[in-house]
């Protein structure tokens, strides 16, 4: 049988670190915190919830000086709920934004 991780097409990577991202509709500037990354999509953790089908700007702070920060362009595809404070956001990378 073959298992989930083997049917994506870009592995994950741990990211751990800062971000911010901007919701298109309200253009407001929230912190989360990145889990993991990949080449098609992104894993982070946020305060407050964003509905699936949004558009989100984003924007990693890696902690080392070896990683560049990524500012990206997705499309969220599932919001749930951690505990009480926080939500996993995860979302579809639509674009990178280059400087």
């Amino acid at each position: 049988m073959i298992e989930a991780q083997e049917k994506r097409s870009f592995g994950r990577m741990n990211a751990n670190c800062r971000m911010s991202f901007r919701r298109a509709v309200s253009g407001m500037v929230h912190e989360g915190w990145c889990i993991n990354i990949s080449g098609a999509g992104i894993l982070f953790q946020a305060n407050l919830p964003v509905e699936p089908g949004r558009a989100v700007e984003i924007h990693t702070m890696p902690n080392d000086k070896i990683t560049p920060p990524l500012t990206a362009f997705i499309e969220v595809v599932r919001c749930t709920r951690t505990d009480a404070e926080h939500y996993w956001i995860a979302g579809a990378i639509k674009g990178i934004k280059t400087a």
